[in-house]
């Protein structure tokens, strides 16, 4: 439900929710009542005080959605690549969890997770340094290369996310083999002077928790302006569906923001920070109520095993319009410090991730609607442990990444083609603990050499017909676990062994898609198939290290195919009724006929929304949308 006036307004939101009051009443009833209902609602609070507020008629499609994930800033229709783009009112309503949670829902996303708070997103069966997240337009590294490291982002504070699906590496170099996610920080409008205060709340009902932020934002008549943003999340043990207590499974986080945007003629400046502590539980079958803080339902407290995460980093975005062409200059420090307790209530895994990143970017309109693009991504990493225990060396990554695109536009058909050559070094140290003179793998230098391309085109013969169509190729080097691991990973329970001779992993992928749109209907249809070379996976061994399986990387040739629909119904007749459906199926497969690990299974998905606004829309409104998910048995486990 949404409750809104002039200077103020309260949203009651779908998702896995119950209103405090509720969950808190002790009522046997009330309680069988909020857990039925929690299945499908969720419940928060926003209020709103200032100037400026927008309200959008959910009843109508927005055709013409500006993007910046691409080639050039554009529309989603006007790319031949498979762009979604889902912003922060889809992701609040959908009564997502976190991040990942919410882009779950798009056909041919989903997520693999350990409990509620550990997770990372997976597009068409591909994840972790197969999938490129960026943030501020920046590519954002937090160690996801382990099951049990999440993407550790919240969306607070974010406008929306645009998701590539496919090889993006001409755009943004290694690691986007399956595609990129894009995180679009808020902006405030400015075409008029404004402030404007909000504050959130949000409920969780299997975790008894919270996630609440407030934020500030005001706009000078220079078009100036600042916002800050201060989050706070905290949440308990869930249960799964027998009621069962899984233990640890907590979590707790702190969040700020603050931005700063400045104009000035010809050139446009902006400055962001985002700052983060979080702290994850690890899921163990031994736990018990004595070792994580208690036996209350309601227990929050880190005494047990957990992962703390520390995340500062800072952008600074630099527009230039030149006489006739245009020069973006972005760049970025990011500081990643992961610490782990494993239980003996002292830190024993402590590493930092330090990345220094540079994006300039020149643009050059052409004769006949052809433009040029040259883009440049340079990215220097180190990465240094302070802990007892250590899993990956020390070591430092070097990438640049060189492309160049042009772009035709022409009356009912977009053409798009790019090609990148890059080059990246990778140098480990030796390590106490994990490369002495006993050990497998030692210290290493090494130096790939890589290049992709990209062929696009989008064919558009009227207002509401797409047809896109694009062959793309993806690169990346394997990173720092896959080549150099040599340690017990104690959150999964396994011995990992590197490679440091693994070779670049490369894949050509072929998309065709196809879509109708208007005001009451959207349809929407694609298929790929991808090939891979040296696709690098892990695979375990009769190797044992006291009592742990020892598992190794290994390589081979592999292809994944699949295909996904979705559509979007609002009756005219019915005014504030949509019925969504989706399908999804990604079948993987190495050459030598065996399962790719991860892919997840068949999926189907329903929704029927029912919105409504009161003859004052502008001072209440409610919706309630029931969602059905199915996932089919996995038949072709990994």
């Amino acid at each position: 439900m949404i409750f809104s006036s002039k200077n103020k307004h309260i949203n009651l939101l779908p998702g896995f929710l119950c209103p405090a009051g509720v969950s808190g009443a002790g009522s046997n009833n009330i309680s069988r009542f909020c857990l039925i209902l929690s299945l499908i609602l969720i419940f928060s609070a926003h209020c709103s005080y200032g100037q400026g507020l927008i309200h959008t008629d959910s009843n109508t499609y927005q055709v013409q959605q500006v993007i910046v994930t691409g080639i050039k800033d554009t529309s989603v229709r006007s790319s031949g690549m498979n762009i979604v783009r889902v912003n922060i009112r889809q992701m609040e309503q959908r009564g997502a969890f976190n991040l990942s949670d919410a882009l779950a829902r798009v056909p041919g996303l989903s997520q693999i997770t350990t409990g509620f708070s550990i997770s990372k997103p997976v597009i068409r069966g591909l994840y972790g340094n197969r999938v490129l997240t960026l943030l501020s337009g920046l590519r954002f590294d937090n160690q996801q290369w382990q099951d049990e490291h999440g993407l550790g982002l919240s969306y607070i504070g974010i406008d929306r996310v645009e998701i590539i699906k496919g090889p993006a590496s001409v755009l943004y170099g290694s690691d986007a083999v399956g595609g990129a996610i894009n995180i679009i920080e808020e902006t405030p409008d400015t075409s008029t002077p404004a402030k404007k205060m909000d504050i959130n709340f949000r409920g969780f009902y299997n975790t008894l928790g919270t996630l609440t932020d407030i934020g500030y934002q005001t706009v000078k008549s220079n078009r100036n302006w600042w916002t800050l943003r201060a989050g706070i999340e905290s949440h308990a043990d869930y249960q799964d569906g027998h009621n069962t207590r899984i233990l640890n499974s907590r979590s707790n986080g702190y969040y700020l923001k603050l931005g700063r945007g400045y104009t000035s003629g010809r050139w446009k400046s902006t400055l962001r920070y985002n700052g983060s502590l979080n702290s994850y539980g690890f899921i163990f079958d031994s736990l018990n109520t004595s070792t994580v803080g208690g036996g209350s339902r309601y227990a929050r407290s880190m005494s047990g095993p957990h992962h703390t995460v520390i995340l500062n980093l800072l952008n600074a975005s630099n527009t230039l319009i030149l006489k006739s062409s245009t020069l973006h200059i972005n760049a970025g420090f990011q500081s990643n410090l992961r610490m782990e307790d494993e239980g003996a209530g002292m830190i024993s895994l402590n590493m930092h991730l330090i990345s220094l990143l540079l994006n300039p970017k020149w643009e050059k309109h052409l004769r006949n609607h052809w433009d040029l693009i040259l883009n440049n991504q340079l990215t220097a990493e180190n990465n240094t442990n302070y802990g007892s225990r250590v899993i990956v060396p020390d070591a430092n990554l070097l990438e640049a990444n060189f492309s160049a695109f042009v772009r035709k536009t022409a009356e009912h058909f977009i053409f798009e083609t790019g090609a990148s050559a890059g080059a990246k070094r990778i140098q480990t140290f030796r390590t106490a603990q994990q490369n002495g003179p006993d050990k497998e793998i030692q210290p290493f230098t090494k130096d790939r050499l890589t290049y992709s391309g990209i062929v696009a085109g989008a064919w558009l013969p009227d207002d509401h017909f797409t047809l896109k169509s694009n062959i793309a190729s993806g690169f990346r080097a394997g990173n720092l676990a896959e080549l150099a691991s040599n340690g017990l990973h104690e959150g999964i329970f396994r011995y990992e062994i590197g490679r440091p001779d693994l070779k670049i992993e490369q894949n050509i992928n072929a998309d065709l898609t196809a879509a109708y749109q208007s005001t009451s209907l959207r349809l929407e249809a694609s298929i790929y198939y991808k090939r891979f070379l040296n696709y690098i996976y892990l695979a375990p061994t009769m190797e044992e290290f006291y009592g742990f399986k020892i598992y190794r990387y290994r390589q081979g040739n592999a292809r994944l195919y699949g295909t996904e629909i979705g559509f979007s119904w609002k009756p005219e007749l019915l005014q504030g009724l949509q019925l969504r459906g989706s399908y999804a199926l990604t079948r993987g497969l190495l050459d030598d006929g065996s399962n790719l690990p991860y892919i997840p299974a068949q999926k189907f998905s329903g929704s029927l929304r029912f919105e409504r606004r009161t003859s004052h829309g502008r001072w209440l409104s409610y919706y309630i949308e029931p969602e059905y998910i199915h996932v089919l048995q996995q038949s072709y486990p990994g």
